[in-house]
């Protein structure tokens, strides 16, 4: 289904090519070609910023790099004394060669350089990473201005053989499409899209945020130096400026008008912006239109594009395609009646899964100053629910997230199967067994329930219908097996709060730490929860772990209390022991509560 699915995206590329080429006259298969090669730029930018969220002003440098290298390799040999008369010796032998071999030289430059400024950019989100990539764009501007006997610098560099034609572009348009569509749908495009939606969540089911961040500018750095290599064979002469603030916003724009975060919309897009300012263009010099003679009016091109976004923007704001791919929407059409499916193992995560007791001994966090949590000790044994309670700031959630390597502890250690968690990296806590829900709820919101739960079965090694398998099984484990089509962020709070779990549950743990996950629950839904968990313990021997303030849910649930208060360890024991201890009264419960419960 993916791939027939990225395959249709990409046939009304197939579709242009073929009738430029053999229906257009001239004029109008050239600009069929523009389309394509524009298509290829703003589908390889929204490799990058459509899964990451990242905006990127950066990706035209690629293009940049991708046209001069091309360009070098490409050039006129009889050209080259007089358009690079300063060219050092060493590089003459490069010219005379084919626009293939230019494309090749174009995908090593782009390759070298999309490492070197990728590898501590990976680590970097949000604003910090957008600024970033402008200022990679104005280097690489600088730099080709710069190297004047190798680029010219600002003037035009001239010489490459001009002329692509339709059926050229075509077939490697389409194959940015389907590429772009498979990365999307692939292990490292999922995981990528659910730390954009939620980049904690994401960590907590062991997705390494950077590593699939540099996975994806790498991509989208590859497809923009062929579309950069294209536009200069199609331009036959140019220039950094080219190539600069202007081509970045226009590709920007065509990317926002159809909607950042899918295929669909980068193509869409495109297209759509192509037409409405080539019509425009045809106006601005002055046109008569039913009758009407309209004057020349300078900028129209400029400020009706502009007027596109912003309309575009307050009406729609995940563009005009929305957040479904095409081939999504027409997917049970695709699928053949009985197909047979593959499941596909689990390669590994390179982590290994431990099982044993989870062992909190001594731990503590200090925040500055402020001293969370001091000398917290206790164990949780496999297939055993124990309840964390305390009043209001006495460090539950510190404690949780301590135990799951978000918020490191300062002292102490936390073993699972003997084994120090706390020396892991982050990502890797819950590969190795430890699942965990947040206080405040954190799905991944424009993702879909089962894509949520699938993220987290990918990240602990199931691929292909295998993942799907047991996001499925872990969705009907917690009653939301009807649900799996619909985006996370429309679910009702109750089964926001179960989808949490489920993500979780996918994940395989022997333990799951659960942050209040009856908060904000009515006593029906609170009724459910208590069943849903008793029967994940029942059926997968998971230890729970379980904060919360609902007290008369933990003395149902729970087989041991552990109590917390200015974030030391004041009680621990059975339900009926922590109610009565006089320490747990006075400092959480109160003496009618604790007759309540």
């Amino acid at each position: 289904m993916k791939l027939s699915g990225a395959v249709l995206l990409a046939l009304p590329l197939v579709a242009l090519g073929l009738v430029a080429q053999w229906l257009l006259p001239g004029a109008t298969a050239r600009l069929a070609t523009l389309l394509m090669i524009y298509v290829i730029a703003v589908v390889g930018t929204g490799v990058y910023t459509g899964n990451s969220g990242i905006m990127s002003f950066g990706h035209c440098g690629f293009m940049a790099l991708g046209a001069y290298a091309s360009g070098l390799v490409t050039i006129n040999p009889r050209i080259l004394h007089v358009a690079l008369p300063h060219l050092p010796p060493m590089l003459h032998g490069l010219a005379g060669h084919s626009l293939w071999l230019g494309l090749v030289a174009a995908l090593l430059v782009v390759a070298v350089t999309a490492l070197v400024f990728g590898l501590p950019m990976a680590r970097l989100g949000g604003e910090a990473a957008t600024i970033v990539t402008l200022g990679f764009l104005v280097i690489v501007y600088v730099v080709l201005v710069a190297s004047g006997n190798i680029t010219r610098g600002s003037q035009t560099f001239f010489g490459i053989p001009s002329g692509l034609d339709p059926l050229t572009v075509m077939p490697i348009a389409a194959l940015s499409v389907v590429l772009a569509r498979l990365y999307k749908e692939s292990h490292s495009g999922l995981a990528l899209r659910a730390a954009r939606e939620d980049d904690i969540a994401a960590t907590s089911i062991g997705v390494n945020i950077p590593r699939e961040r540099f996975a994806a500018w790498l991509l989208s750095a590859l497809l923009c130096g062929v579309a950069g290599a294209l536009l200069a064979h199609f331009l036959g002469a140019f220039s950094p400026k080219d190539f600069y603030f202007n081509l970045t916003f226009l590709l920007m724009a065509m990317l926002i008008l159809g909607g950042i975060s899918t295929v669909t919309g980068a193509l869409g897009g495109t297209v759509v912006m192509f037409v409405v300012l080539q019509l425009l263009r045809q106006i601005e010099g002055g046109a008569t239109i039913a009758g009407v003679h309209l004057p020349p009016m300078f900028g129209l091109t400029s400020i009706g594009g502009a007027l596109v976004i912003l309309l575009s923007m307050y009406k729609l704001r995940d563009g005009l395609f929305g957040l479904r791919e095409l081939d999504e929407r027409f997917a049970d059409r695709l699928a053949a009646p009985g197909q047979a499916r593959t499941a596909a193992g689990r390669p590994g995560t390179g982590v290994e899964r431990l099982v044993g007791k989870l062992e909190v001994d001594g731990v503590g966090r200090r925040f500055g100053g402020l001293i969370a949590l001091e000398d917290v000790s206790f164990t949780v044994e496999p297939g055993q629910v124990v309840g964390l309670i305390g009043p209001n700031g006495a460090g539950k959630s510190t404690l949780i997230n301590a135990i799951s390597g978000v918020v490191p502890a300062s002292s102490g250690t936390v073993r699972l199967g003997g084994h120090d968690v706390a020396q892991m990296p982050v990502h890797k806590v819950p590969l190795a067994g430890l699942g965990r829900t947040f206080q405040n709820i954190r799905l991944f919101r424009n993702l879909t329930v089962l894509e949520n739960v699938r993220a987290a079965a990918e990240a602990a090694g199931a691929r292909g219908e295998a993942a799907v398998t047991e996001a499925r099984a872990a969705l009907a484990a917690v009653g939301l097996a009807e649900m799996s089509g619909r985006l996370a962020a429309t679910l009702p709070y109750g089964a926001q709060r179960r989808l949490e779990i489920a993500r979780a549950l996918a994940l395989r743990p022997s333990f799951l730490l659960l942050d209040e996950p009856a908060a904000g629950m009515n006593p029906t839904e609170t009724n459910e929860l208590i069943a849903v968990l008793r029967q994940i313990r029942e059926d997968h021997s998971i230890g729970l772990m379980v904060v919360e303030h609902d007290l008369k849910l933990i003395m149902r649930l729970c087989d041991r209390i552990v109590v917390l208060n200015k974030g030391r360890k004041i009680a621990e024991g059975t339900p009926d022991e922590v109610r009565a201890d006089p320490h747990v009264v006075e400092a959480y419960i109160g003496s009618r509560a604790a007759e309540a419960v």
